[in-house]
């Protein structure tokens, strides 16, 4: 079984995400989504709320698709992670040429740490090319239109942490 994982901080899982999520599932058998607990970065929703919209968005892919993709938070290495869950293909996705130089450095990375994990690199849909989580979050706390970025589902849970 071909085993992906996905790994990011979907602070809020954006239609960017989802894409690469669709496309990853026709790579592998099985797609675990990493939600990533990072003590550096102070997320806009708690990790309850990260899975829980994660899952629900992968809920409606599997429905639409079918495939297998599982949420899995993670607090430890990458590498370490990709272990974990049986993963021997990390999926990234890449906006732009800042995207690549940091991946390019992590790859190298996780391969100095093991070698037998490959890491596939899909570039965003040119229609989702500019959606970033960190700037959906600005547009939602200035009250601003986020429906073209996020699903609705999304939208609304961004709605009521800024209204409230």
């Amino acid at each position: 079984m071909r085993i992906g994982l996905y790994p990011g901080t979907f602070d809020p899982i954006t239609l960017g995400h989802v894409d690469i999520i669709q496309r990853a599932m026709a790579l592998v058998d099985r797609l675990v989504i990493g939600v990533a607990i990072n003590r550096d970065k102070s997320p806009l929703f708690g990790l309850e709320d990260r899975v829980a919209m994660v899952q629900a968005e992968c809920d409606q892919i599997t429905t639409r698709t079918g495939g297998e993709i599982v949420v899995h938070p993670f607090e430890n290495l990458l590498i370490d992670c990709a272990r974990d869950v049986g993963a021997q293909v990390i999926v990234r996705g890449l906006r732009a040429v800042a995207d690549f130089e940091y991946e390019f450095q992590m790859v190298g990375m996780n391969r100095a740490l093991d070698a037998s994990i490959e890491t596939v690199f899909m570039m965003a849909d040119a229609r989702r090319q500019a959606i970033a989580s960190k700037l959906v979050k600005e547009i939602a706390r200035l009250g601003g239109d986020v429906s073209k970025f996020v699903t609705p589902p999304v939208a609304q849970a961004l709605a009521d942490r800024y209204r409230g």
